[in-house]
């Protein structure tokens, strides 16, 4: 699956299942909160601490969470991700 891809199947989900985005302020402290999961999975993983019973290395699914919710915020505001990634890569 490509980026553009990603973004229409994601699009795709939130017109039929979804039935509307969250506004960018609502999905911008969604972003943060998974982002917040990934790094708690990864301070267990590789870190200093330790899973607590019941948690699992679930490092994937929270990547996959994380991106979701940042092809949200892109396609509600009109970002090609493929080029704005694109354009990063060259700059860097």
């Amino acid at each position: 699956m490509t980026i553009a891809e990603a973004q229409q199947a994601v699009d795709q989900w939130i017109k039929t299942y979804g039935v509307r985005y969250f506004n960018e302020l609502t999905n911008m402290a969604c972003l943060t909160e998974e982002v917040g999961e990934l790094a708690r999975v990864i301070a267990r993983k590789y870190g200093e601490q330790s899973f607590k019973a019941g948690e699992k290395a679930n490092l994937g699914e929270e990547m996959a969470d994380t991106l979701w919710e940042l092809i949200c915020l892109a396609n509600q505001t009109g970002i090609d991700l493929t080029n704005e990634l694109e354009k990063s890569i060259e700059k860097k």
